[in-house]
Parts: C-alpha cells; structure tokens; sequence
C-alpha cells in the first residue's frame, strides 16, 4: 500500500483559559481551490506501510536482509522505552482505558489483535469494546480507502495495547462518508465528545490530520474545536499525529503538495497533544545502538521503495512547524524563541521511522493477510497513548491537558524526557516535473519544531508526569 492517503480532573479552568487565549489567529487559512467543494476537508489516516504482508512477524535481521530496513517487534519496542521495569512495578495501564478515534474502523480489529498478541506473548487487553456514537458505519468494502482506515485501525489499537497491556481499549468508529461542512471531522466531534461526556476514557489517541490550509477559513476550523475545549475541561488528554510529509503536506486534492512549510490539525491545536516521530536505534533484544534521532526517511532509496515502490526522494518524515491558526499558547512561552508568535508542533515524539517500523498483523479484504512493518506519526500516537495512560494509572486520575507539564518538565531537564537532538524534517519530492524541496527545522537541545520536547524514558517519565500534574 502506498501512503495512506485515502492512499487536570479538569485541567483547570485557569489553565483551560490560558491555553485558549493563546490561540489567536495568527494568518488566514487558505481557501480551496476555486471550483472545489469549499466546505470539504478531507481527513486521512497517518499509517504508513510496506508493500508486502509477511506470514510470520519479520525480525529486525529478516527486514534488514529482505527489504534493506529495519524493523521491530512489539518486545523491541517496550523494552527501548524501557517498559518491562514499569510491568513489574505493576505499572501497564490498570484501571485506565485508551480511547482511539478512528473514521470507519477495521471489520477484523478483534481478530487481529488476538492473533497480534499470541504472537508477541502479550495478554489480552481487560476489555476492547467498540462503539459508534456519530452513527452507524457502512459495511465494509475493500475500497482504498476502507482499507487504509482498517490498517490505521489495527496499527492503533495493536500498539496501544504493547504500550499499556493492562488499559481498557474503547475503539470509537465513525461513518466519515457525510457532510456537515467538513468531511469527517463533524462526526468525529460528535464521538468524542459522546465519550467525554459519558466519561468513557482518560486519554484521546487521533491519527489523522489535515493540512491547516485547506481548510475553507479559520472559523471553519474552530468551530469543530469543541471536543478538545470538552476535554481540557473535562480532565481528558487528547493526543494527534503531527503527520508523516514532514515540514510539507497535501493540498485539498490530498496528493498535491505545498512547496512551503505547513502544519496539520488537529495536532496544531493548543488543546492537543501533537506526537511526532523519531527512529530507533535498536539491538535484536530492544537496546539502544545509539540515541533516537528524528525521523526521516525521504532520502533513504530503500526505505522509498519499501514504501512507494520507487527509490524517492517522497516526502517520509514526522510532521513539525508552526501553525497559521493558533497563537503561541502559554505553555510555549518558555520557546517563544523556537515558535514565534504561533503554536509550534509537535510537542513530543515516539518511534516512527519507516526504517525502524513497528511490526503490526491485519487479516481484512481488500489486503493479502498477514504482518505489515508499519511507520509514522500514526505508530508515535498509539504509543505515546498507552505511556500516558500508564501516568494516569500511577496518579488516580486522568491527567488532561498535559502540555503545560511537559514543557516544564523539559525545562527542568527531568532525566524522563530524553532530547532529541539529531536530523530534521526536511522533505523533498517531484512535482509537475521538477524536484521541490520544504525546508524543514532541525533537532537542537532543548524544544524544536522535528521532535518538540524529545522522547522518553516510560521509566521515568511516567512518574514525573504524575507528580508534575500534582500527584506523587
């Protein structure tokens, strides 16, 4: 498959506040083309993956062999964050449940997770219950696009599950095929705030996005913000995948790129966490050859044609800039010289890396059934998920928006939030004849626009987080 585009308890009033007021428009969104569906934006999953299904989970040497890449298994994974130390401890998401939001859902989602599971000696989830709030989902077709939603689907809720095997998962599946001004989004407001309401989970994962210039106007945004203003409110944390095209991203037409930096929504939301990407390093048993570095695939040829059937340059690199919409919030006042005036994303990164992708089993039509080395932001989400989770577990409560307290703990250089202080996302790719590069932002110490505060350290951070929301 080739890039899936359709190929706290309350976080404060003073808080809530605060991040709000600084999403002051910063320019106007760019209207569609003239004799476009002006009021339809298009959302598309992030989930990047090969080209092939593997009928057994393909080791790390098996990939590097066959396909010139690596790639990882689900133990690799938990034990690059270091999350074997927190399951003794009991720590793996008990008594919390992952909310994924996912437009249409995957027909075989239960299936493959057992499947998933036995393979990677995980235990089962406590429950994986999946509802469909916004309306009923039309049966399933192996369309591209269905397809490609299904892979998101499993991906998200596979990874997760490896990140916090003890956490509830409740799959929220929408039926994105209407329009109410914006394809999609209107229905996923409508879900998410159903669960925020009835209090169904403690943390969001999203991973999909759109680029924030197609949208028809600001106000045609901001108005779909009422999930995210519910569960800031609400106590709820709410994460998004800042993309995988790097400082570049997809017109309206979803295959014509911008030639200049752009963001995505909903990461570049003040309310939200963005999760960008980075690339492990790792052993055959999960330990670091070197520091994780931010993820960019473009300018790999085998990485390229792992992906896209051809040798590139194709825009494969975690999503990062500054928005045209949202102001600099508070939070981000401590790296106004990093964002400027405007809401900078990602906030934090995870593993993302098409050479470093994470194994993932999906048996749907549509796609031969079997395993699928997986990459980008729509990995890092997942993940980053289950960590949160797990920080809720170790407070009592559902932390919210968590912003605030992770660039204060990156301030104080908490050994839990590991810098990343190597690449960029800077992207290249041919279009209408000619090689185009987006310059994009370069990792740096401290906060930058490729991988926001860094990655962590579950170990730690999970703890610090806690106590940095207010609970030891």
């Amino acid at each position: 498959m080739r890039l899936a585009r359709p190929a706290a308890a309350a976080a404060g009033s003073a808080l809530l506040a605060a991040a709000v007021s600084g999403a002051g428009a910063v320019a106007p969104a760019v209207a569609p083309p003239a004799g476009s569906l002006a009021a339809i934006v298009a959302i598309r999953p992030g989930i990047v993956h090969a080209l092939g299904a593997q009928p057994l989970p393909p080791t790390t040497a098996f990939c590097e062999k066959k396909f010139k890449i690596a790639c990882y298994l689900p133990k690799q994974i938990q034990r690059a964050y270091h999350l074997p130390a927190l399951f003794r401890k009991g720590v793996d998401g008990k008594g919390q449940t992952i909310v994924i939001v996912d437009s249409y859902g995957s027909p075989t989602v239960r299936r493959d997770l057992r499947v998933f599971d036995a393979a990677s000696g995980i235990p089962a989830p406590p429950s994986l219950r999946v509802i469909q709030p916004a309306g009923k989902v039309a049966a399933y077709r192996p369309t591209s696009n269905r397809a490609g939603w299904a892979g998101e689907t499993d991906l998200d809720v596979e990874y997760a599950h490896t990140m916090a095997p003890g956490a509830r998962i409740l799959l929220v599946e929408t039926p994105t095929s209407e329009n109410e001004g914006t394809t999609g989004f209107p229905a996923i407001v409508r879900a998410e705030e159903y669960v925020i309401s009835h209090h169904l989970g403690g943390v969001i994962s999203q991973s999909f996005g759109a680029t924030e210039q197609t949208f028809p106007s600001r106000k045609s945004l901001t108005d779909l913000r009422g999930a995210y203003i519910d569960a800031a409110r609400g106590g709820v944390t709410v994460l998004a995948a800042s993309g995988d095209s790097g400082a570049a991203d997809v017109k309206f037409n979803q295959f014509t790129y911008y030639l200049h930096p752009v963001t995505s929504w909903p990461d570049s939301d003040p309310l939200v966490t963005g999760v960008g990407g980075t690339r492990l390093h790792l052993t055959a048993t999960g330990r670091h050859t070197r520091p994780d570095t931010v993820w960019n695939d473009t300018f790999n040829a085998a990485a390229n044609k792992f992906i896209a059937g051809d040798k590139g340059p194709n825009p494969l690199a975690g999503g990062g800039g500054k928005s045209v919409i949202f102001g600099r919030p508070s939070y981000q006042n401590g790296v106004r010289s990093v964002v400027g005036a405007s809401r900078g994303v990602p906030d934090i990164s995870m593993s993302g890396a098409c050479n470093g992708a994470a194994d993932m089993y999906q048996s749907f039509k549509g796609q031969a059934a079997g395993w699928y080395p997986s990459c980008g932001t729509s990995e890092a989400t997942p993940e980053f998920a289950g960590i949160v989770a797990m920080a809720d577990q170790v407070a009592g409560r559902p932390l919210g928006l968590i912003n605030p307290f992770l660039y204060r703990m990156s301030a104080q250089h908490l050994p839990g939030i590991v810098d990343v202080v190597t690449g960029n996302n800077t992207v290249s790719f041919r279009q209408g004849g000619k090689l185009h590069t987006v310059q994009g932002f370069r990792a740096r110490p401290g906060y930058d626009l490729a991988s926001g505060v860094g990655t962590v350290n579950a170990l730690l951070f999970v703890y610090e987080l806690a106590k940095a929301a207010g609970h030891h």
